[in-house]
């Protein structure tokens, strides 16, 4: 019988220090596991790092504790730690990370083959982790949109995603969109179970 498992990686910048909506990924992450009804995060060693966990059935949801643009080996560690543990075939990974290109809020499914667009966390992770050696695990990105400021040149979008979050933009991060980021897992699993079957 076909039992799916996801390995959900946020990425960003450690939390609370860096409270910005460059790590979207954490805040979204923070709420999937209520909308998930997982056990509370917990600090652990994952990936040979200390980080903040839940863990249940059949969500893993980790918190990469990392700067965002070194997340790739972390990101591959832990792959490998829960390859130990579960069959390839049955694992899934996805990568939650900030959006420029959506609105604040929007959330979406990317194919794990399009092309970062100069996000350096995912540039990081692609890097570290090759999906080609494990060909029946789906690879996925969420991308949480984060919006962006009217001009863009790389000053003003860089202070824009590295700024403090407001409380509004944290409550829309940590209370709204960890429900569309569950419907997206459903999405998945159900794409995913299609395939199997066939």
């Amino acid at each position: 019988m076909f039992n799916p498992r996801f390995l959900i990686v946020s990425l960003g910048n450690p939390l609370p220090k860096y409270e910005s909506l460059h790590s979207a990924g954490h805040f979204a992450l923070n709420g999937l596991a209520k909308a998930l009804r997982q056990p509370p995060f917990r600090e652990m060693t994952l990936g040979k790092q200390s980080c903040l966990v839940s863990q249940g059935p059949k969500y893993t949801l980790v918190q990469s504790p990392t700067l965002m643009n070194i997340s790739g080996s972390f990101v591959a560690r832990v792959w490998q730690d829960m390859v130990k543990q579960s069959d390839p075939a049955s694992l899934s990974l996805v990568i939650v990370h900030d959006e420029l290109e959506k609105d604040l809020g929007v959330v979406r499914l990317a194919r794990w083959d399009r092309s970062p667009r100069g996000h350096n966390g995912i540039k990081s992770v692609k890097k570290s982790l090759s999906q080609e050696k494990y060909p029946l695990s789906p690879f996925v990105r969420v991308a949480v949109g984060i919006g962006r400021p009217a001009t863009r040149d790389a000053a003003t979008v860089s202070k824009y995603v590295l700024d403090k979050v407001s409380a509004e933009q944290r409550r829309v991060l940590e209370e709204v969109v960890p429900w569309d980021v569950a419907q997206k897992l459903v999405e998945l699993e159900d794409e995913w179970r299609s395939e199997v079957q066939t």
